[in-house]
């Protein structure tokens, strides 16, 4: 199991440099430029509907109340998804620290294992105030869809089963949307500071 979990976590860093084709950077004239956000070619981000911890149906309009940091991953994920969400909580926590309140979001993209009580007990452990959603294979999809991201499950062996997936995570506000996309190479300070001049440019 731990080769496996190397090539998936090998996989997903591939996947992810392949990804950033789609990215480059920019030096845009509007409030954020000091920031040294990125643009992507064509729209990113869009509406989704999706189920919370309680089981509740909710939309991204009433999820993104205010700059929330979204990630797209699965908890049964050996490796690379709980390193990344606890760098985003770490990151938040500066955050907090700092005076700027910034909402975490889990998206599982393997939704067959992460019921809504599941991915409420890996979001709460990650962080108190990380919202965990989860969906259907078809709301799953369209949120995926929305932000570019990639998932393809492995065939399962004895009802075990890896997905190899894209690792960004997204910076998003209710008034612009897709604000600014981070990398899992940073460390939770790098990704504050880049967070926080974003928040304060809101």
């Amino acid at each position: 199991m731990i080769r496996i979990a190397a090539i998936t976590a090998a996989v997903v860093a591939g996947l992810g440099l392949l990804t950033m084709y789609y990215f480059t950077s920019t030096g845009s004239g509007d409030q954020y430029a000091s920031c040294g956000g990125s643009a992507v070619a064509g729209d990113l981000g869009g509406p989704f509907t999706l189920v919370n911890g309680d089981g509740e149906t909710v939309t991204s309009e009433e999820l993104i109340t205010a700059p929330t940091l979204i990630y797209f991953g699965y908890t049964y994920c050996p490796d690379v998804c709980p390193l990344d969400v606890d760098r985003n909580a770490a990151a938040i926590e500066i955050l907090e620290e700092r005076g700027q309140m910034v909402t975490p979001v889990f998206i599982t993209i393997d939704p067959a294992r992460d019921t809504p009580e599941v991915v409420r007990d890996f979001a709460e452990a990650m962080h108190p105030r990380m919202i965990g959603l989860t969906g259907s294979d078809e709301q799953v999809a369209v949120a995926s869809k929305a932000y570019r991201t990639y998932y393809k499950a492995h065939p399962a062996v004895d009802g075990e089963y890896l997905v190899d997936h894209s690792t960004f995570s997204y910076l998003v506000t209710p008034e612009r949307g897709f604000v600014e996309f981070f990398r899992r190479e940073l460390t939770p300070e790098q990704m504050a500071d880049k967070i926080g001049c974003f928040v304060d440019g809101v």
